[in-house]
């Protein structure tokens, strides 16, 4: 017999107010000594291998106005497309790079700031190279669930070109809502949550 599941009520969902920047970058928010410093807040050190970056990410609502209290994690390759992962059956990542960084926006800008390198290419399923990229995962004040997309590189055409992901997107008018443009040694890329040039998502 199958047992009655009316018991298990669903809760009301909730957004993730202040408590995402409580939990996960005290420091950031004048709470000290739990971390020495916020987990994820340097990905890597002077022996990373790379080309050094600044990624700038802002994170923009339907109206155009930036999310003061937005949380952003990458994830990405190293400079010769290996994942500092267990499941990284391919060769041994860099020992010097996190791969991974978190960073809470600006309350006043709304921007955060990733010093990082720039990501080699990985190969897709079928064996496709796919083009540099950052994955990027976002929450905040308003959002129930994290907010899952890519970031691609504006200076790297023709990757972008042959990439295999970007040629599946259903809405191809929305790729360029993925691409952050090079200023000098800085990537800037704005996330539009809403609107015409709202970003491409992906499922979680």
């Amino acid at each position: 017999m199958a047992q009655s599941l009316d018991r298990l009520k669903e809760r009301p969902s909730q957004t993730a107010g202040p408590y995402v920047h409580i939990g996960l970058t005290p420091n950031f928010c004048g709470i000290g000594g739990v971390y020495a410093s916020d987990l994820g807040s340097a990905m890597l050190n002077g022996e990373t291998k790379g080309d050094r970056i600044d990624l700038r990410i802002r994170v923009l609502d339907g109206t155009g106005t930036p999310l003061k209290d937005a949380l952003i994690e990458i994830w990405q390759a190293d400079a010769n497309g290996l994942y500092n992962s267990p499941a990284e059956m391919r060769g041994a990542a860099d020992p010097n790079f996190q791969g991974w960084g978190r960073q809470p926006t600006d309350m006043e800008t709304g921007v955060c700031l990733f010093r990082t390198i720039k990501p080699g290419r990985v190969p897709f399923r079928d064996g496709r190279l796919m083009a540099p990229h950052f994955t990027l995962w976002i929450v905040a004040r308003g959002i129930n669930v994290g907010l899952h997309t890519r970031l691609y590189l504006s200076d790297e055409e023709k990757a972008n070109a042959e990439d295999p992901i970007l040629g599946r997107i259903e809405h191809r008018l929305r790729v360029p809502t993925l691409i952050a443009e090079r200023q000098g040694d800085t990537y800037v890329f704005d996330v539009h949550l809403q609107g015409e040039k709202e970003t491409v998502f992906f499922d979680s």
